[in-house]
């Protein structure tokens, strides 16, 4: 009897410490290689060539790197406007690094009880070494690395301690490389970006003329468009200026929704006509409707904080 209570005893002790990292486990976001290409992003050619310089050929060609002794940054940060494709970006790159994916919200990891936030982080990195090559996302990351010493963020603090602790284990982390993402780099603690932690900072621009018009060209690949439509010249138009990736999205779904309705009001739905597609009428309607979610006052503060990095930093 005594060793079955001991048995109960354990299983319910095990069942509790389940339940501890459980609730982590499942907000990480753990998936298999992502399916998201750079085809599916538009543009940022640029970009593609700083991560395939970064991880892409690391990961797939590690020996050349070893014999040079090339020990590049394993910590990068996005940031730039809400809806320029952060997150598609580190996508896109672990597909084309075959690299495993887990996606984190920052706010997510944080808990109120003592030890919860930094048992959480260490279960993250745990798990990303033993799918490696994995690429950890950090989606907001902002919300766990605001600057130290403010009233009443002692759950943050203590949280971005452990993650502090993570990052400076780099030769614990083969394999692992940690990608964040944030809309105000600006109220990030300076620890956190110098080189060994988020210490590769990379700016995501809204997309320029020309990637609006291969935004457009990808976001349409799925969708009845029009022979008669240009998409290149859509893009480059005075009306599309300021336009994020997110806004573009919007415009192709609403032009879409136009199409759609005309269909479902017109008489001759019903017939065995040429198929209904998406014309430049339709584009027209949704560009009275959609307006560029990136403004010029947003522009400068990116460009201030650019600015602002080329002061010393802390190394704390």
């Amino acid at each position: 009897m005594k060793f079955l209570e001991l048995t109960v005893l354990s299983c319910e002790f095990l069942q509790e410490a389940v339940q501890v990292v459980q609730p982590s486990s499942k907000r990480e976001g753990f998936s298999a290689i992502p399916n998201v290409k750079w085809e599916d992003v538009g543009g940022l050619d640029l970009l593609r060539q700083e991560f395939d310089r970064y991880i892409v050929r690391r990961v797939k060609y590690p020996e050349n790197y070893e014999e040079f002794g090339v020990d590049l940054e394993t910590g990068f940060l996005l940031y730039g406007p809400p809806g320029c494709g952060k997150t598609l970006i580190a996508k896109a790159v672990a597909n084309e690094a075959g690299a495993n994916f887990i996606h984190i919200k920052g706010p997510e990891l944080l808990n109120k009880y003592v030890g919860e936030s930094e048992l959480a982080v260490r279960t993250l990195f745990s798990r990303a070494r033993t799918c490696s090559p994995c690429i950890l996302f950090f989606d907001e990351v902002d919300a766990l690395t605001t600057k130290r010493g403010k009233e009443g963020g002692w759950v943050v603090e203590r949280l971005l301690n452990q993650l502090l602790i993570e990052l400076d284990g780099a030769e614990q982390r083969r394999g692992v490389f940690v990608i964040g993402a944030t809309n105000r780099p600006d109220v990030m603690d300076r620890a956190v970006l110098r080189p060994g932690r988020f210490g590769k900072l990379i700016y995501v621009a809204p997309p320029t003329k020309d990637e609006r018009g291969l935004i457009l060209k990808a976001l349409a690949r799925k969708k009845p468009i029009d022979a008669s439509v240009d998409l290149s010249e859509i893009g480059q138009r005075e009306t599309c200026e300021n336009f994020s990736g997110a806004d573009l999205a919007a415009l192709m779904n609403e032009a879409a929704m136009a199409a759609l309705e005309e269909k479902l009001t017109s008489p001759e739905r019903s017939s065995d006509a040429s198929p209904w597609t998406i014309k430049d009428t339709h584009f027209e309607q949704a560009l009275a409707k959609i307006a560029p979610s990136v403004t010029d006052k947003q522009m400068q503060y990116y460009q201030k904080f650019g600015e602002s990095l080329k002061a010393p930093r802390n190394k704390a």
